[in-house]
């Protein structure tokens, strides 16, 4: 059996399948791992769901930020956004059931040495306590009152974690760290205004992969959502959001050996070719 982790799809799923045929995606032996945001932005976020919830044991996906925000949407606690392109799900026959299946994925998922996580875990964090955080967070996503967690999901407060957090305060840091974070303090207060390239932390804040004294670090952590830092591959680190759905690539690797598997933006690709059936010949 052979594992390969994928990053951020986003819709995009004509360069998902064309992904799977390069790296010969065997269904039938074969585990894909997805770090989250399977939709929004790109083209098919319907067919996007429909194959991935169709893999059933053989796709595992922990929830991206675009996820949870198609879920507070379909049930009318989200604003839609100008760059959205959820109306085919929205409009599905079958939306209760995808939503329903999408509702139950994971937050967090850790095998072995390897922890999948859609954005990062908060410095503080050892795995032992990251798991059990992610497990209270499925469990209000799944449980018979998630309306009302969907409902208050959203908010960039409290910044940051303590013991002592109780109700949908304790649960938001949770859902923020896990599906938003990109910078934090060492003292893990996050912030989610930057979204840029590692160079424009703010002032005293770091990466949250690179604070010192990470308690996640002994673990490799698979995630996505940083499109702006593009493929990072580190002994402790496979950041897979090589922006796909910007015009950059969908990323693939191997996990039992990191072979790294690429294939371009279709829409990049199809310009790129445009342009180059577009310049002059040379003369011979």
């Amino acid at each position: 059996m052979t594992t390969y982790a994928i990053g951020d799809v986003q819709g995009c799923f004509e360069e998902l399948t064309a992904l799977l045929e390069v790296i010969g995606f065997d269904r039938s032996h074969d585990r894909l791992w997805f770090v989250g945001d399977l939709v929004n932005r790109g083209p098919a976020s319907l067919a996007t769901l429909r194959f991935v919830r169709d893999l059933g044991e053989r796709a595992l996906t922990t929830l991206g930020n675009h996820d949870l925000h198609l879920l507070a949407l379909a049930h009318g606690f989200a604003k839609q956004r100008k760059d959205d392109t959820l109306a085919d799900v929205l409009d599905a026959p079958d939306r209760d059931e995808l939503l329903d299946w999408l509702r139950h994925r994971s937050m967090f998922h850790v095998e072995a040495k390897y922890v999948l996580v859609h954005a990062g875990l908060l410095p503080q964090w050892d795995i032992a306590t990251a798991k059990a955080l992610a497990a209270e967070v499925e469990a209000a996503l799944r449980g018979p009152e998630y309306r009302e967690f969907l409902a208050q999901l959203y908010g960039s407060r409290p910044d940051r974690w303590s013991d002592s957090l109780r109700g949908v305060e304790r649960l938001r840091v949770i859902v923020n760290a896990m599906t938003r974070m990109r910078f934090c303090t060492p003292e893990g207060v996050m912030d989610f205004t930057t979204k840029g390239e590692t160079a424009e932390s703010p002032a005293g804040y770091l990466p949250w992969f690179e604070v010192p004294g990470r308690k996640s670090a002994g673990h490799t952590v698979i995630c996505g959502h940083w499109s702006a830092l593009g493929l990072r591959v580190a002994p402790n680190l496979l950041a897979l959001d090589s922006g796909c759905v910007w015009g950059g690539k969908l990323s693939a690797i191997r996990l039992e050996d990191r072979r790294l598997y690429q294939v371009p933006c279709a829409s990049a690709a199809a310009s790129e070719s445009a342009v180059a059936q577009a310049r002059p010949k040379p003369r011979r």
